[in-house]
């Protein structure tokens, strides 16, 4: 025969309490009361300095001048206006040419006492110095040039290349002279009326300096 079990019919705290498990640790809310206990400092923290920190007053903002309608006009044209203007260059043409003296100054620079090949040099230094090839054709001179060719000066010459090209259109059509047969009519006019006044300063500075030889000895 079977032993009855006894049916309870209302609760027995005492019964209750002794048949309650340990109490078990929930993970969940571990991390809650942690996340609880970190971040409720942090927060207030937060709020008093937020409380504590004066206002920070707003700076007034400061509108830049604009320029006026004149002024900007005056900036745009004062590099434009201060701006060199560029010279343009004529094109010129190198020519050779070869210059001596006349036979009629032949004994003047014989006996000036300057080696008459330097004389000749310096005459045309100062007649080429301003002189500018005009685009008229001028004939060579007649006059009989000497024939001591050791006197005879030899350069080059940069000529405006539009004056010339107009001698060469009117007299030498065909590009068969040569350059300094079409010019030589306007330089050496001016080598030799050149050579003439060097001739006559160097005679004055001679007799100015034989006068005052003289006078020394006296």
């Amino acid at each position: 025969m079977r032993k009855k079990i006894p049916t309870i019919t209302r609760p027995d705290p005492a019964y209750a309490a002794s048949l309650r498990p340990e109490e078990e640790k929930d993970p969940g809310r571990e991390e809650a009361d942690r996340e609880e206990t970190v971040l409720m400092p942090m927060s207030m923290t937060a709020d008093v300095a937020d409380e504590d920190q004066a206002p920070v007053p707003s700076r007034p903002s400061v509108h830049s001048p604009q320029p006026s309608p004149e002024t900007t006009s005056e900036i745009i044209t004062a590099p434009t206006a201060s701006q060199p203007r560029v010279r343009r260059i004529p094109a010129t043409r190198k020519i050779d040419i070869r210059v001596n003296a006349l036979e009629r100054q032949e004994e003047a620079l014989i006996d000036c006492g300057v080696d008459p090949a330097h004389v000749i040099r310096a005459a045309l230094r100062r007649a080429v110095k301003t002189w500018q090839l005009g685009p008229e054709f001028v004939p060579p001179s007649e006059e009989q040039r000497t024939r001591i060719t050791e006197w005879r000066a030899r350069t080059s010459l940069a000529v405006d290349a539009n004056a010339l090209t107009s001698i060469l259109h009117a007299h030498d059509p065909l590009d068969v002279l040569s350059k300094w047969a079409l010019i030589r009519g306007q330089i050496e006019p001016r080598v030799w009326a050149e050579i003439d006044i060097l001739l006559d300063e160097i005679a004055v500075r001679a007799a100015a300096q034989n006068t005052e030889n003289d006078t020394s000895t006296t």
